[in-house]
């Protein structure tokens, strides 16, 4: 992590740390597994969501490629949702940049729930993945 710097890993819209699993782990049967058939539903769904609301702008077709001009229009938040991402920049000392990949990402998660807002669930899930960008990750 020391050989990442900052503004790159800034950069990166999602962060998430994987531990490695205990070898007791392995061998044990998962109750329900999630099946990769509807994750692939609902990311074809989603994307078609995605597709429909940039259709009248050429080349662009995901959220990830938001100008700021719709960033402000397409992922407006509510006062919870505001106060709890102002909290999360505050405390995590999260960049401009990481606040619009937030923003960003949370638009797409709530895109995956068909939501037509974005919740504050959404942005806690989108805040969650940006764990890289803490100070003490790995520690």
């Amino acid at each position: 992590m020391n050989k990442i710097s900052g503004p790159l890993l800034d950069r990166i819209d999602l962060h998430v740390e994987v531990t490695p699993v205990p070898f007791s782990e392995l061998n044990t049967q998962i109750a329900s597994p999630v099946k990769s058939e509807g994750i692939r539903e609902r990311v074809i769904e989603a994307r078609e969501i995605q597709a429909k609301r940039y259709e009248e702008n050429k080349g662009m077709y995901a959220n990830a490629q938001m100008s700021s001009k719709q960033l402000r229009e397409l992922c407006q938040i509510n006062q919870a949702g505001q106060t709890l991402l102002k909290t999360a920049m505050e405390r995590l000392s999260l960049s401009a940049r990481a606040y619009d990949r937030i923003l960003k990402v949370s638009r797409t998660i709530a895109d995956l729930e068909k939501s037509e807002e974005i919740k504050v669930e959404h942005l806690a899930e989108a805040i969650q993945y940006r764990s890289l960008d803490r100070e003490n990750w790995g520690s």
